[in-house]
């Protein structure tokens, strides 16, 4: 290999998390105004704003399965290449690229089709009412039309951030943020369009970040190119990447269930503004995953391809730069949300209750975030490491082991206001699950940099 494409197995890693995480922080941080970016406009529109918010708050499940399904072949298969590409692999590292393509191509149209029919029923499932369903029903109706732009934007982009073109990668969300943040207003209220007018504004920018994603991967700049002779599925690298991406699938999916335990738990408890202070929790929670993830993403092509190189002194370092740059930004957004909860309240609405009530809710929601550093950079690192298994009990143990269920638990036994104690059960999940998985991945990196040595 040479000298140009081995970058990530000699450049100093401090230099090299740096020139990779920056471009992928930026992207993701563009990535949640590009997620948030309709609920702050949708919830300004006057008179409607507030109703017309909580009922798209209700399909973020719904727009989270969509992402989450991305990451299932992308996010085990990028690790993969990255792995391949540092064994010297390069036929295979490309094989990983052209099967998860037709993988994401066939989850899109079955994903389309299941929206169009059934986004109705699963909104009212998911903790819609009456008065909110409809201005649900306008959006999704028309986001799942361009499922397909979601699927390969983000999914073939982890392709291009696991070689180290980050910067391409995060020009990639650019295009489409940008995009997004202008056409917004004039749909929504040039155009007075409403919340169609946001969910036009979001497939046209997905479109137009698909595009170039795509032909960057077709181009001659890239390493592993994306050729029609490498698409026919190969059943072991399948299996490779499904088994790899299913623990980022369910940390991502599991998301999407939990919003409709907390949103259903909310609904019966404290009714529709419960249901539109979660939608504002859930968006400022954003805040604190995607720059993380971004993180993890930037420290992704380091640890798997020095993985695959046999190098643990730069696997051993690049994971704990990692793990102490992601504490460093969970403790500062922690600090902000508990000093200004108003600040991030006022961003998406005028109302004067809605954002009181808001508050004291963020305050509670946000409690353990400071400990979420060293949750997301063990989970990416086991993913980058190509550990399946260990990856998944991760997720698990916080998502379905311990929020599900406190969802239900706490406001039956905390003798305090219930929607109170249904916001609770973030953190206290968020405390335990932190402690496991400190514990574990430490026995399991140890175990790991022994083998390779």
């Amino acid at each position: 290999m040479n000298e140009e494409k081995d970058f990530l197995g000699k450049e100093p890693v401090g230099k090299l998390l740096l020139r990779l995480a920056l471009p992928t922080v930026t992207a993701q941080i563009i990535n949640m105004l590009y997620n948030i970016v309709d609920r702050m406009y949708i919830g300004h529109i006057p008179n409607i704003g507030d109703t017309a918010l909580t009922g798209v708050g209700v399909c973020m499940p719904l727009i989270m399965i969509v992402s989450a399904f991305s990451a299932f072949a992308a996010y085990g298969g990028a690790p993969r290449a990255s792995i391949f590409m540092g064994q010297g692999n390069h036929d295979a590292a490309e094989n990983t690229l052209g099967n998860c393509f037709v993988i994401q191509l066939i989850i899109s149209v079955l994903l389309t089709a299941t929206l169009l029919i059934w986004n109705r029923d699963f909104l009212m499932a998911f903790g819609a009412s009456e008065n909110t369903i409809q201005y649900g029903v306008d959006y999704m109706n028309i986001y799942a039309i361009g499922t397909i732009f979601v699927q390969m934007t983000l999914g073939m982009n982890a392709f291009i951030t696991a070689q180290g073109f980050a910067k391409t990668g995060m020009l990639s969300v650019l295009i489409g943020a940008i995009s997004n943040i202008v056409l917004d207003p004039i749909f929504i209220f040039v155009f007075d369009m409403g919340v169609a007018g946001a969910a036009w504004a979001t497939i046209i920018s997905q479109a137009l970040s698909c595009a170039w994603v795509l032909l960057f991967l077709m181009g001659k700049k890239t390493q592993l190119r994306l050729r029609f002779k490498t698409m026919g599925l190969n059943k072991k690298i399948v299996s490779l990447c499904l088994s790899l991406g299913l623990s980022n699938f369910i940390m991502q999916a599991s998301e999407s269930i939990i919003s409709v335990c907390f949103n259903s738990s909310l609904q019966n408890y404290g009714g529709d503004i419960a249901v539109g202070a979660m939608t504002i929790l859930t968006s400022v929670m954003q805040f604190a995953m995607l720059p993380l993830q971004g993180l993890g993403q930037g420290a992704q092509p380091i640890i798997s391809y020095n993985y695959g190189a046999h190098k643990a002194d730069r696997v051993k370092a690049a994971f704990k730069l990692l793990l102490k740059v992601s504490l460093i930004y969970s403790t500062l957004l922690w600090a902000c949300v508990m000093l200004f909860p108003g600040g991030f309240a006022a961003m998406f609405t005028n109302s004067q209750q809605l954002m009181d009530y808001t508050q004291t809710a963020l305050r509670i929601y946000m409690a353990c975030m400071l400990l979420f550093g060293i949750q997301m950079a063990c989970q990416m690192t086991f993913t980058s490491l190509g550990k399946a298994k260990a990856s998944i009990l991760v997720a698990v143990m916080r998502k379905f082991i311990l929020l599900i269920p406190l969802i239900y638990l706490l406001p039956a036994i905390l003798p305090i206001d219930k929607t109170l104690a249904v916001y609770m059960a973030e953190p206290v999940a968020d405390f335990i699950a932190v402690t496991f998985t400190a514990i574990f991945f430490t026995f399991q990196f140890k175990k790991v940099l022994k083998e390779m040595a």
